[in-house]
């Protein structure tokens, strides 16, 4: 018990070195960055790809996130301003980007009624479209797949906006029956031990799915640095373009992505739904629903918001 603590501690204090030695040294982890699906022209650039493969979902990393919010939660409990800077910042992205891509749904529904009209009634085989001489041409079975894109970026980046606006389900057979402070206790250990602990486990898996289809040969979670290393010499970008149909949507890479969008989302969103409850435990029943920034459906419409 002792060793774990130790080993912890001294894993959250070697996160400031390797933080500080990433930034200072980007070459030794970023230098592929240029040749994105293009051929690496040596050694080292492809050795930087694969330190980038293990680092982003490796010990050193988490550890590095876990110092990083150690520190604001530490500079917000001496300035409890500064915390509900934080609680308002991530909230505000949270909101920003879930009433962004909620027009992603008028979208859909548009492109849907177009391909109908287009393949059903005027017969036509592609849709095609061009911009300052670029063309963009496609079969219809590829626009018609291409909407299970825009129903995953639904989900994936407005989890958190409408976990901000109460739109999830919850059953609250112990939390409404408790008081106040005990909801409070609640939600900050539901966000330390339910809602982080996944999106970390989660993005893990979820990080390796994604470079699986993105180069060759295949990373591993259980492949440690010098053995990616040694995979280096014969890595070479072999992005998926593989479509369910022979003419259908050929971008499925773009699910991997949105995966862990959606788990770095979730992840984020925890910590500032920590900060919240805390700052509403500290300062008592007044401060509760402090500064949220929700959507409102118009008066009386009150007993329909957050289920919508």
């Amino acid at each position: 018990m002792v060793s774990a603590i130790a080993d912890f501690f001294g894993s959250i204090l070697q996160a400031f070195v390797n933080f500080f030695y990433a930034i200072t040294h980007p070459g030794e982890w970023l230098a592929w960055l240029p040749y994105i699906n293009k051929p690496m022209p040596d050694l080292e650039v492809k050795q930087s790809l694969m330190r980038f493969v293990y680092y982003g979902a490796s010990k050193e990393f988490l550890f590095v996130v876990l110092a990083f919010l150690i520190v604001l939660t530490v500079i917000g409990l001496f300035r409890r301003p500064i915390m509900w800077a934080y609680v308002r910042g991530l909230e505000a992205f949270a909101n920003a980007i879930g009433r962004t891509v909620a027009w992603v749904g008028l979208i859909m529904v548009i492109q849907q009624i177009a391909i109908v009209f287009l393949q059903r009634i005027f017969r036509v085989a592609q849709i095609e479209f061009g911009f300052f001489g670029i063309g963009f041409a496609r079969d219809l079975s590829w626009w018609s797949e291409e909407l299970k894109l825009y129903n995953a970026m639904i989900v994936a980046l407005c989890v958190t906006y409408t976990f901000v606006q109460g739109g999830h389900v919850r059953v609250d057979l112990v939390y409404a029956a408790v008081s106040y402070r005990w909801r409070k206790l609640i939600d900050m250990l539901g966000s330390l031990i339910f809602m982080m602990p996944v999106a970390i486990v989660t993005w893990i898996f979820a990080w390796f799915f994604f470079w699986r289809v993105m180069i060759v040969p295949n990373p591993s979670a259980s492949d440690g640095l010098d053995k990616l290393l040694l995979k280096a010499r014969a890595v070479r970008w072999n992005i998926e373009t593989i479509g369910f149909s022979p003419n259908g949507f050929d971008m499925y890479f773009l699910f991997k992505l949105l995966i862990l969008s959606y788990v770095a989302l979730v992840f984020i969103h925890a910590y500032a739904f920590f900060c919240r409850s805390l700052l509403e435990l500290i300062e008592g029943p007044a401060s509760e629903g402090k500064y949220l920034d929700r959507d409102t459906l118009g008066e009386g419409e009150e007993a329909y918001e957050g289920t919508h």
